[in-house]
């Protein structure tokens, strides 16, 4: 049984008053924040007034938002009671699932990527959505910006995998477009002039694996962290395989990546069609996979959007401002077009 039971006290055409109780002292200071911080943002995100007293907390405001200032304090409360700190990334994930979830799917049946390190729940709908997909697609497609965790999900659950025994290896890989073929004139040996642009999938792994696992498992062969190029030719089987920045790829390449699957293997394959640095004229193989294999059995496709974003609610904002600023220049040269003269029909004089 719950330690809070919420409990409604008014209800009205313009409002909607509910009151939540917690019944451990020891928790709630957490649950609050420091003078009362998380309840702070709660009301700015929510556009609710949220007052503590005691072992309760009150909540005025539209019927709508204050369901969703529930939600967000009951997740909040479930995380304190499984032992689990609160920090401001946790708030501002408990208000976008308790702001835009899915009621279909209640809260605390999220999915999770379950390592040893602990569980990793979604901070957002798009997450949960892709994390379904992750545990029951052989092949999932992440599409969307910078900052919502299409990479560090996948890694987390290839991680899973391999500790459970379900894959025996964890394959990453990325298009190292910038270097293409002058590779020659950077420093060192090959290693070294590849490893700055698959830098973000160490990050990742060592985010899910103590320092020393992961290099005892690349020196064994469980984790391969290798450019693209290097998967020509091969057979992938019984791996977790995670191609990332795939918005790098040429079309001739994504299908040489996409058939490299064998027997046993799980594919996810990462980008954002907003941040392409192929050469102009030059077809994207993640936006021509998805006209062609999206829809596919067995294949999910996950889409994210600014909501999405996890990083520092700043980095949502800069998404969302260049997002406007794109569609803003598509509006006026749809415009422009329309406003364009016609040439006159019939023969020229």
């Amino acid at each position: 049984m719950n330690s809070f039971s919420p409990a409604a006290l008014a209800s009205g055409l313009r409002g909607k008053a509910a009151t939540l109780h917690f019944n451990d002292n020891t928790l709630l200071p957490l649950l609050l924040g420091e003078h009362d911080s998380n309840l702070v943002r709660l009301e700015q995100a929510l556009g609710v007034r949220l007052s503590a007293r005691g072992g309760r907390v009150a909540i005025q405001g539209e019927a709508g938002r204050v369901d969703a200032a529930q939600a967000a304090l009951q997740s909040l409360w479930r995380r304190l009671e499984r032992g689990e700190g609160i920090e401001r990334g946790d708030v501002e994930a408990a208000i976008r699932m308790a702001d835009d979830h899915d009621p279909r799917l209640p809260l605390r049946d999220l999915p999770a990527i379950q390592t040893r390190r602990g569980a990793i729940a979604p901070r957002s709908p798009g997450q949960a959505a892709y994390m379904d997909m992750l545990g029951s697609h052989e092949m999932v497609f992440g599409v969307g910006p910078a900052g919502t965790g299409k990479t560090y999900l996948a890694v987390a659950q290839a991680v899973a995998m391999l500790q459970s025994g379900r894959v025996d290896r964890i394959v990453l890989s990325r298009p190292a477009v910038e270097a293409g073929e002058r590779l020659g004139f950077l420093p060192g040996d090959l290693k070294e002039k590849v490893d700055p642009y698959l830098r973000p999938l160490y990050d990742a792994l060592h985010d899910m694996l103590p320092g020393e696992q992961v290099v005892r498992r690349m020196a064994t062969g469980e984790i391969e962290v290798a450019p693209l190029a290097f998967m020509r030719g091969r057979t992938l089987a019984h791996s977790f395989v995670i191609l990332d920045e795939a918005q790098n790829t040429t079309a001739v390449q994504m299908k040489m990546f996409l058939t490299r699957m064998g027997e046993g293997t799980r594919m996810v394959i990462t980008g954002d069609l907003s941040q392409i640095d192929l050469p102009p004229g030059q077809m994207c193989g993640l936006a021509d996979a998805l006209d062609t294999v999206e829809g596919l059995p067995g294949i999910g496709v996950a889409r994210f959007d600014v909501r999405d974003v996890v990083r520092h609610p700043l980095v949502a904002r800069i998404v969302g401002a260049y997002e406007q600023r794109a569609e803003a220049s598509r509006e006026q040269r749809v415009e422009g077009a329309r406003a364009r003269p016609r040439s006159p029909d019939g023969p020229r004089q």
